[in-house]
C-alpha cells in the first residue's frame, strides 16, 4: 500500500534561528494535531540539517530531507555534498531533479540517473522530480516529456530498487506563479505518471508508488488535490515555510 507524504521544501529561505523557529513549530503541531499517519519530511537548507535532526529525536512521523545531494560519494567537487554527509547528520530523503535545478544549474536526464544510484546505493529515499514548462504543455507533448524523464532518470532501475523512489509531478508553470493545475489537470498527469510506471514495471509495483504533486500547493486547494485517487500528497514550496499553513496542508488527507 503507497504511502501518504507531505514534503515541505524550504529552498534557499531562512537564516538558523528562524529554521530552527520553524521545524520546532511544525513537530510540535503535528504531534498535536495530525492523527493518521501521514509522513512529513522537511528538506531545509543544509545549514539546518544537524539542528533539525535534533529537533526531530522524540518526533514519530517527520522525517529530515535534503535539497540535493551531488552524485559522487566525495573529492574535489567545492560547494557541494555527499550522500556520506547527507547521511551523518540524519537525512533520510533526497529531492533529486528539481525543476529549479534542471533550470538553473542545466542538471540532464543522464546526471539524474547517476544521482538516483548514488541515493539509493547508500540506503537513502529519493524524491525524484519531474514536469513540464508551459510551452510543452501547450505545445501538447507534455505526457510524452515527462514520462521520458522517469525513462531516462529511472527505468534502468531494478524493480527492488525502483520500489525506494517517490515521484514528485511539477508542472513548472504552477511553480511559485500562484497559478496551480486543476484538479483533473493534476489527476491526468498522475494517472499517465503510473501507467508508465506499470509499462516498465507491472501494475503492483506502479499502484504501490507514491507519486506527490508539486505545484502551488496550498491549505485551500490541498483537500481538492490529495483527493484524487493517484495524488499521494505533495511536494510543498512557499506554504511550507509557515508552520500552520505547512501542517494543515498536512492535515488535507
Amino acid at each position: 500500500m503507497r504511502k501518504n507524504i507531505v514534503a515541505g521544501n524550504w529552498k534557499m529561505n531562512k537564516a538558523l534561528e528562524e529554521g530552527n523557529s520553524l521545524a520546532s513549530e511544525i513537530v510540535n503541531i503535528v504531534a498535536n494535531e495530525v492523527k493518521d499517519d501521514t509522513i512529513v519530511v522537511l528538506n531545509p537548507p543544509y545549514i539546518h540539517l544537524s539542528s533539525v535532526q535534533h529537533l526531530l529525536k522524540d518526533a514519530k512521523q517527520v522525517f529530515l530531507g535534503a535539497q540535493n545531494c551531488n552524485e559522487n560519494t566525495s573529492g574535489a567537487y567545492t560547494g557541494e555534498i555527499s550522500v556520506d554527509m547527507l547521511k551523518s547528520v540524519g537525512v533520510e530523503y533526497v529531492i533529486l531533479g528539481h525543476s529549479e535545478r534542471r533550470e538553473y544549474y542545466k542538471e540532464s536526464n543522464e546526471l539524474l540517473a547517476k544521482k538516483v544510484n548514488t541515493v539509493l546505493d547508500n540506503g537513502l529515499i529519493p524524491i525524484f522530480c519531474c514536469g513540464e514548462s508551459l510551452k510543452i504543455r501547450e505545445a501538447g507533448t507534455h505526457v510524452d516529456f515527462v514520462c521520458n524523464q522517469l525513462t531516462d532518470s529511472l527505468f534502468h532501475l531494478s524493480p527492488e530498487k525502483f520500489e525506494k523512489v517517490v515521484i514528485a509531478y511539477e508542472p513548472i508553470w504552477a511553480i511559485g506563479t500562484g497559478v496551480t493545475a486543476s484538479t483533473d489537470q493534476a489527476q491526468e498527469m498522475h494517472a499517465e505518471l503510473r501507467k508508465h510506471l506499470a509499462s516498465k514495471y507491472g501494475d503492483t509495483i506502479a499502484d504501490e508508488t507514491t507519486i506527490l504533486y508539486g505545484g502551488s500547493c496550498k491549505p485551500d486547494n490541498a483537500k481538492e488535490l490529495f483527493a484524487n485517487p493517484d495524488v499521494d500528497g505533495g511536494l510543498i514550496g512557499g506554504a511550507s515555510l509557515k508552520s500552520r499553513d505547512f501542517v494543515e496542508i498536512v492535515k488535507s488527507f
